[in-house]
Protein backbone atom coordinates (compact mmCIF):
# COMPACT_ATOMS: atom_id res chain seq x y z
CA UNK A 1 0.00 0.00 0.00
CA UNK A 2 3.05 2.17 0.72
CA UNK A 3 4.39 1.62 -2.50
CA UNK A 4 1.21 2.50 -4.06
CA UNK A 5 1.18 6.29 -2.88
CA UNK A 6 4.89 6.90 -3.77
CA UNK A 7 3.58 5.48 -7.26
CA UNK A 8 0.96 7.63 -7.80
CA UNK A 9 2.74 10.73 -6.27
CA UNK A 10 5.92 10.13 -8.54
CA UNK A 11 3.99 9.24 -12.00
CA UNK A 12 2.43 13.02 -12.78
CA UNK A 13 5.96 14.42 -12.03
CA UNK A 14 7.39 11.86 -15.18
CA UNK A 15 5.02 12.30 -17.20
CA UNK A 16 5.03 15.95 -16.86
CA UNK A 17 8.54 16.28 -17.33
CA UNK A 18 8.74 14.95 -20.78
CA UNK A 19 6.65 17.88 -21.94
CA UNK A 20 8.01 19.85 -24.10
CA UNK A 21 7.46 23.65 -25.53
CA UNK A 22 7.75 23.89 -29.11
CA UNK A 23 7.55 27.06 -31.45
CA UNK A 24 7.81 26.24 -35.24
CA UNK A 25 9.67 28.48 -37.30
CA UNK A 26 9.98 28.73 -41.16
CA UNK A 27 11.36 25.54 -43.13
CA UNK A 28 10.28 25.99 -46.71
CA UNK A 29 8.00 27.48 -49.41
CA UNK A 30 7.18 29.23 -51.82
CA UNK A 31 6.79 32.73 -52.51
CA UNK A 32 5.53 31.73 -56.40
CA UNK A 33 2.94 28.91 -55.21
CA UNK A 34 2.21 31.79 -51.96
CA UNK A 35 3.18 28.76 -49.37
CA UNK A 36 4.89 28.75 -46.32
CA UNK A 37 6.23 25.46 -44.13
CA UNK A 38 6.29 26.07 -40.79
CA UNK A 39 8.23 23.26 -39.01
CA UNK A 40 9.46 21.67 -35.17
CA UNK A 41 11.25 18.56 -34.13
CA UNK A 42 10.35 16.40 -31.39
CA UNK A 43 11.88 13.22 -29.61
CA UNK A 44 10.17 9.73 -29.22
CA UNK A 45 9.45 10.50 -25.29
CA UNK A 46 8.33 13.83 -25.60
CA UNK A 47 4.98 15.85 -25.09
CA UNK A 48 5.09 18.78 -27.27
CA UNK A 49 3.10 21.57 -26.11
CA UNK A 50 2.53 23.41 -29.32
CA UNK A 51 2.76 27.39 -29.74
CA UNK A 52 0.37 27.39 -33.02
CA UNK A 53 -0.27 31.32 -32.10
CA UNK A 54 3.17 32.42 -32.73
CA UNK A 55 3.09 29.64 -35.62
CA UNK A 56 0.43 31.46 -37.43
CA UNK A 57 1.96 35.12 -36.94
CA UNK A 58 5.61 34.23 -38.39
CA UNK A 59 3.45 32.95 -41.66
CA UNK A 60 1.52 36.14 -41.73
CA UNK A 61 4.33 38.06 -41.67
CA UNK A 62 5.95 36.00 -44.23
CA UNK A 63 2.86 36.03 -46.61
CA UNK A 64 2.76 39.69 -46.23
CA UNK A 65 6.39 40.17 -47.15
CA UNK A 66 5.87 38.55 -49.96
CA UNK A 67 3.01 40.82 -50.83
CA UNK A 68 0.08 38.52 -49.49
CA UNK A 69 -2.58 39.77 -47.30
CA UNK A 70 -3.10 37.00 -45.25
CA UNK A 71 -2.15 33.46 -44.41
CA UNK A 72 -4.39 30.32 -43.84
CA UNK A 73 -3.49 27.04 -42.21
CA UNK A 74 -4.73 23.83 -44.25
CA UNK A 75 -5.48 21.38 -41.88
CA UNK A 76 -3.46 18.47 -40.42
CA UNK A 77 0.15 18.46 -40.20
CA UNK A 78 2.73 16.47 -42.18
CA UNK A 79 4.88 13.97 -39.73
CA UNK A 80 8.57 12.65 -41.35
CA UNK A 81 10.06 10.18 -39.37
CA UNK A 82 14.46 11.56 -38.94
CA UNK A 83 15.51 8.84 -36.43
CA UNK A 84 14.63 5.37 -36.41
CA UNK A 85 15.81 2.42 -33.69
CA UNK A 86 14.55 -0.81 -33.61
CA UNK A 87 11.77 0.50 -31.10
CA UNK A 88 10.60 2.38 -33.89
CA UNK A 89 10.63 6.16 -34.84
CA UNK A 90 12.65 7.89 -31.79
CA UNK A 91 12.84 11.77 -33.72
CA UNK A 92 10.04 12.83 -36.27
CA UNK A 93 9.48 16.88 -37.77
CA UNK A 94 6.20 18.34 -37.92
CA UNK A 95 5.06 20.27 -40.50
CA UNK A 96 2.14 22.51 -40.89
CA UNK A 97 2.17 24.20 -44.79
CA UNK A 98 0.19 27.90 -45.05
CA UNK A 99 -1.29 29.16 -48.15
CA UNK A 100 -0.64 32.78 -48.86
CA UNK A 101 -3.99 34.74 -50.13
CA UNK A 102 -4.43 38.14 -51.63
Amino acid sequence: MKYAAVFAAIVPVLVAGCETNKTPVPTGGSKADGLVEMSYDVGGFDVPKVDWATADTSALVRCRAWGYARADAFEGVKTQCTAYSTYGCMAQTVTKVYQCID
